[in-house]
């Protein structure tokens, strides 16, 4: 890669890294589709980026994609059960592939992209791995033989910082749904005092037994119960 390259690879890191505090508010999507964008934008050779969300068996959520192409070949990769993204979601490694109609580890995959997919090389890297499943973020090119060991190691670099950088957009995430959570438990709480006369800690003891009675959790019961309440108020006005 020109150094001209190189320098704006470290700029856009840079960037990446300043504004990683600030981007978590807008939640994980809006991070990674920054991710994807500085990819295309920065890694010579590469015409798509995307990241793969695998949830179950083979089953994949394809998001920030630059171009629809990446949609395509995961699902693709989806019905085949076969591919690069699958390998290294799930096997926790970097998959290169220099000519996809040469490739003999996914047969599948490679008769459907013939027909299907422009992809023809590629490079995906384990992004992260959470409760909700594994990810990848996968660059591509239409041409075979077009990413360069060096884009190779520019995009381990862009890897490593999106990680960190949707790590803290999923923990910003839930940290600001557990406040809304027990502000909806408090509540709720509240009306349930009010209704029975009775004090905090037998409330929250009877959120917590509807919750294990019916199988939902305690927050959900508490939306349930301040729903019920404004419906009841809008019907009696």
């Amino acid at each position: 890669m020109p150094n001209e390259s190189n320098g704006q690879l470290h700029t856009v890191l840079a960037d990446l890294a300043r504004t990683a505090h600030a981007k978590a508010p807008d939640g994980p999507e809006a991070v990674l589709t920054e991710i994807t964008a500085n990819a295309v934008d920065v890694i010579e050779g590469i015409a798509f980026a995307g990241i793969t969300l695998t949830r179950g068996e083979n089953v994949l959520d394809t998001m920030a994609p630059t171009h629809q192409v990446a949609e395509q070949f995961d699902q693709l990769q989806q019905e085949t059960g076969q591919g690069p993204c699958l390998d290294a979601a799930w096997k926790h490694r970097t998959v290169r592939v220099d000519d996809l109609l040469s490739e003999n580890r996914w047969p599948k995959l490679v008769e459907a992209a013939r027909e299907h997919s422009p992809v023809r090389s590629s490079v995906s890297y384990e992004l992260f791995t959470h409760a909700e499943g594994m990810g990848a973020l996968n660059l591509y090119s239409d041409r075979a033989h077009a990413i360069t060991d060096e884009a190779v190691e520019a995009g381990y670099a862009l890897a490593a910082h999106a990680a960190l950088i949707f790590d803290a957009a999923l923990r910003q995430q839930q940290f600001e749904s557990a406040l809304a959570s027990r502000d909806i438990i408090g509540q709720a709480k509240g009306m349930i005092m009010e209704r029975f006369s009775i004090d905090a800690t037998q409330a929250f003891k009877l959120l917590t037994k509807l919750s294990q009675e019916s199988n939902v959790r305690v927050a959900e019961i508490a939306r349930q119960i301040i729903s019920n309440r404004s419906k009841g108020d809008q019907e009696a006005g």
